[in-house]
């Protein structure tokens, strides 16, 4: 089987020799107890093959159609394998067997059979190679979560489309991370401008999901994170500092939290889920709550000090974690500021979730683990796709960050992988830079020995750009590291993305902030971001809409190379007026494009936010 990559990579799968020859007019028969819900899968079978081989199979239900007319048996036996979502798969000369011991483990089968269709099928003698493959999950839950909140709202068609992706690489959770992106009927100044979310597009989505066995999970930040309700008059009251505060990172001029001590917090809490829960069928809910960073900074200082931050901090999440229950569901919760309080870990409740987040390569899955299995609170490692404030991702940090969660959820029983995707300071990237992120996590949370070492570049090409060639798979992950020719790191980004949100005066304030920034390392990078899209097919995949994507991500990049050689001139008294007025009519172009492609895939609510970043960039060179 190693000269057949799939995604992701069965943990056990043996060519037994020989091939299936594929007649038209045959049958796949649906075997359970309950046909009706294997039929989406046979769909999806029969689709694949019309669509490859060109050949028309006619679905029944049962067991008593002549033998000798069957081509494939989608059977369901209760305790038939030896996990509930795995599956056994045979394909002999005689036919095609798919055995589970439920619905779900059946459609993985399915999904594992198209993409040998896909790859393995000999279009001239219309075959399949004969097969075996034993197959089942690490990790029960295994999820990817959206941020659809810090500006980018996806249309119904893209989030339509990506449901699909990851259903195909068997990826079962979808959360939708939400501030404010609900259309809300009791708070719609929240969303006013945003082009929210509607409660019957949730219904929507929700319903495709279940088809494809995805669980939507309700997603909503309940503590931290809260200034884009926070900010309006109504709500501004319950805020932790009205008026904004000093904090470890830095000052704030907004409000950020609920303070925890006002009973008027849970009353909104409660307000937004009664309205929000309904529209999921899901029994779990995430509430969020990280990042409190300005808690016991002024209305709550005086508990703080009496009590403790850890202290402050879990009564209020209890509170919700109570609310939450209330409603039938189980909590899950970012785990950050718990973990800065491990001695409280224990007093979390049992039936809740801890959600351990990092998304640094050396992120410290293994100790933060080890904290919560010692405790027995149920936790899922939250790993990312590296691709929010960088343009083009970070592929070298992404795949190690992502192996990381799924090595050492792995070794201290974590119950489920979510995979992140954030789009913080205006979610710049387009989407397509996260499919190599998520389609590595989606493999290593299936089975991550059988897929550490997958050729990734190769299988997201293949089954994200629908190249067999390998070749946009390949640029993807270059030039996902391309920012490492600058020979600067930095936290959660890369130089040239910062470079592009930075104005001028903050950067000539304190060049220092970018230790190892060079002109020479810049250029090297423009050299390597050159090199990469030179290889982009004249001919062959379409799929011009990832190509225009790429392209103006490469532009993008060069740009914020070309800005910092610009910036550093400017600092050392030696500007290039020359290279000012070429940035300042290449900005002018780039935004213009970014125009087209957020609204080829994006609402256009939150569009005017995220692309004023880019008109601060501007203004630099014609101010």
């Amino acid at each position: 089987m190693s000269d057949l990559l799939l995604l992701p990579q069965p943990r056990g799968a043996t060519a037994t020799g020989g091939w299936l020859s594929l007649l038209d007019q045959r049958l796949i028969i649906l075997d359970g107890p309950d046909a009706a819900a294997l039929l989406f899968s046979a769909r999806r079978l029969r689709d694949a093959l019309a669509e490859k081989a060109g050949i028309h199979w006619e679905i029944v239900a049962g067991n008593t159609v002549p033998h000798d007319q069957v081509a494939v048996t989608l059977s369901v036996v209760e305790g038939g394998t030896r996990h509930p979502q795995g599956y056994e798969l045979t394909i002999t000369p005689e036919g095609i067997h798919a055995v589970a011991s439920t619905p779900a483990g059946v459609f993985y089968a399915v999904c594992t059979l198209v993409q040998i269709i896909e790859t393995g099928f000999l279009r001239e003698t219309r075959s399949l190679p004969c097969l075996r493959a034993s197959d089942w999950p690490d990790f029960p839950n295994r999820g990817v979560m959206l941020d659809v909140s810090r500006t980018r709202v996806p249309t119904m068609a893209t989030l339509f489309d990506l449901v699909d992706l990851l259903a195909s690489w068997k990826v079962n959770q979808l959360q939708l991370y939400t501030e404010h992106t609900f259309a809300y009927r009791n708070h719609p100044e929240v969303w006013a401008d945003a082009s929210p979310l509607t409660g019957e597009e949730i219904l929507a989505l929700d319903a495709f999901c279940r088809e494809r066995f995805i669980e939507l999970v309700p997603n909503q930040n309940s503590f931290g994170h809260m200034t884009r309700w926070l900010t309006h008059d109504r709500y501004r009251s319950l805020a932790e500092a009205p008026d904004g505060c000093d904090t470890r990172w830095g000052r704030y001029d907004y409000p950020l939290s609920l303070c925890p001590v006002d009973p008027g917090s849970i009353e909104l809490v409660r307000s937004i889920f009664d309205e929000l829960a309904p529209h999921f069928s899901s029994r779990q809910f995430n509430v969020g709550c990280d990042e409190t960073i300005d808690l016991g900074k002024v209305r709550s200082k005086e508990a703080v000090e009496k009590l403790g931050a850890g202290r402050v901090y879990l009564d209020f999440l209890l509170k919700i974690y109570r609310e939450v229950k209330a409603r039938g569901r189980t909590m899950q919760f970012w785990g950050d500021i718990i973990m800065e309080h491990p001695e409280l870990v224990p007093e979390v409740p049992r039936d809740a979730i801890a959600l351990e987040w990092g998304y640094q390569a050396d992120h410290p899955f293994d100790a933060h683990g080890a904290i919560f299995a010692a405790s027995g609170v149920p936790f899922y490692v939250c790993p990312g796709t590296s691709s929010w404030n960088t343009i083009a991702g970070r592929t070298a940090n992404a795949l190690a960050n992502l192996r990381n969660a799924a090595e050492n959820g792995l070794k201290h029983g974590a119950v489920g992988y979510l995979n992140t995707d954030w789009g913080d300071a205006g979610h710049w990237q387009p989407l397509p830079v996260s499919y190599l992120g998520f389609a590595y996590g989606a493999a290593v949370s299936w089975a991550c020995e059988a897929n550490r070492e997958m050729d990734i570049a190769q299988a997201v090409s293949a089954y994200a750009f629908d190249d067999p060639t390998g070749t946009l798979g390949r640029i993807a992950y270059d030039l996902g590291n391309a920012y490492q020719k600058t020979g600067v790191e930095i936290h959660n980004s890369t130089v040239m993305a910062r470079l592009l949100q930075v104005a001028y005066a903050q950067f000539a304030a304190n060049p220092q902030r970018y230790p190892n920034l060079t002109p020479a390392g810049l250029a090297a990078a423009v050299a390597e971001i050159d090199a990469v899209m030179a290889r982009w097919p004249s001919t062959g995949p379409k799929r011009d809409l990832i190509r225009r994507e790429y392209t103006w991500a490469a532009d993008m990049l060069r740009h914020g190379a070309r800005r910092g050689i610009w910036m550093l001139g400017k600092v050392e008294g030696q500007e290039d007026g020359t290279l000012r007025i070429a940035l300042a009519a290449d900005a002018q172009r780039l935004i213009a494009e970014y125009h087209e492609l957020w609204h080829a895939r994006s609402r256009p609510g939150g569009f005017r936010e995220s692309v004023g970043r880019m008109e601060k960039m501007r203004q630099d060179y014609v101010g």
